[in-house]
């Protein structure tokens, strides 16, 4: 099986040479077939391939910065704008056993995202693989300041670029708060460019089962992944119904990864007094990841917040994903109540 994987060693935009194919000798004991004609002005030596980005296992050019954008993720919110374009999208349990999402955008950047809504304590604990990306969002709680000014990651939430923020017409507030992102990178000039997250791209390995759709419950949200064969994506479903894009089109990935991590309630709270739970993304665990119209049971390692998560299968093999749009469903083995 051929596994595509993107080393974070190599410097943003640097094309990956093919290695050269040895040749043997010529029957007339001449120089190697192929060889003794030099290459036309202008052309290389070898031909060259484009890299792949390693969020997505596509083609990119030139590795970009990386940002992150915290999404509202209840009907009220929804439809919700710039989804379509994010590279990796997560899922994460929040208060009242509700869930909102995490967008990853770096090798496309749509013009607008949102609603944008307040960051929570299990993203200061993500982002570190990413390196130092900057982070959109609408507040913290206040004990969690002074963690986000130590974080590693570039603030340009509404209170430190406000510029960057503007109300939606027709949407009702806390929920019209979006923002415009090439503003957003702009308060963040140094912010970290895409780099090897641990994510492999290739060819399904073996081992997979067939399977329609996938369900995956919180204490007071259900996601359904359906696969749709013409698409060649998963489509997502939230309690029951369509989960459109404002764009146009329902929302769905090439790549489903279910990643169960313990979640534990934090020190910190809402205004309603309801826990914010804390979710254990480093360490190992278990995953189901689907792709292809297949289930893969698989393992999930992050050595550290600095590192990488890496997915491998039951046989200990990479884990590989289809090349595209990435969802990362993060839920606790057991659910979590409120």
């Amino acid at each position: 099986m051929r596994v595509s994987r993107v080393i974070g060693a190599v410097a943003a935009g640097t094309a990956l040479l093919v290695p050269v194919v040895a040749c043997s000798s010529s029957p007339g004991g001449g120089k190697p077939a192929g060889q003794g004609e030099s290459p036309a002005p202008g052309e290389s030596a070898t031909p060259e391939a484009v890299p792949e980005h390693p969020f997505t296992g596509q083609p990119v050019a030139a590795r970009k910065p990386v940002l992150a954008v915290k999404i509202e993720n209840t009907a009220a919110g929804k439809p919700q704008l710039g989804l379509r374009s994010a590279d990796i999208v997560y899922v994460e349990q929040v208060e009242g056993g509700l869930t909102r999402l995490m967008a990853i955008f770096s090798s496309k950047l749509p013009p607008k995202v949102g609603p944008v809504r307040s960051a929570r304590i299990s993203d200061l604990h993500l982002l570190p693989m990413y390196g130092k990306p900057a982070l959109a969002y609408s507040g913290v709680q206040t004990k969690m300041i002074p963690l986000v000014r130590e974080a590693s990651l570039f603030d340009v939430s509404d209170s430190a670029a406000p510029g960057a923020y503007f109300r939606q017409p027709g949407r009702v507030a806390p929920y019209n708060l979006f923002a415009n992102t090439r503003e957003l990178l702009a308060d963040a000039p140094k912010a970290s460019k895409a780099k090897d997250i641990g994510f492999a791209f290739g060819d399904a390995p073996v081992g997979g089962v067939p399977k329609k759709s996938f369900t995956v419950r919180y204490p007071a949200a259900r996601f359904t992944f359906t696969w749709n064969a013409a698409q060649k994506r998963w489509l997502v479903f939230q309690d029951g119904k369509r989960d459109m894009a404002a764009e146009g089109g329902q929302l769905g990935a090439p790549t489903i990864v279910v990643q169960y991590a313990r979640t534990t309630r934090s020190e910190f709270h809402d205004f309603t007094g309801s826990y914010t739970p804390l979710i254990k993304s480093t360490g190992t665990g278990k995953a189901v990841v689907l792709r292809d119209g297949q289930a893969f049971n698989a393992k999930w390692s992050r050595a550290s917040e600095k590192a990488g998560t890496t997915f491998t299968t039951t046989a200990g093999e990479p884990m590989t994903f289809s090349r595209g749009q990435v969802w990362v469903v993060l839920a606790a083995p057991k659910p979590v109540q409120p």
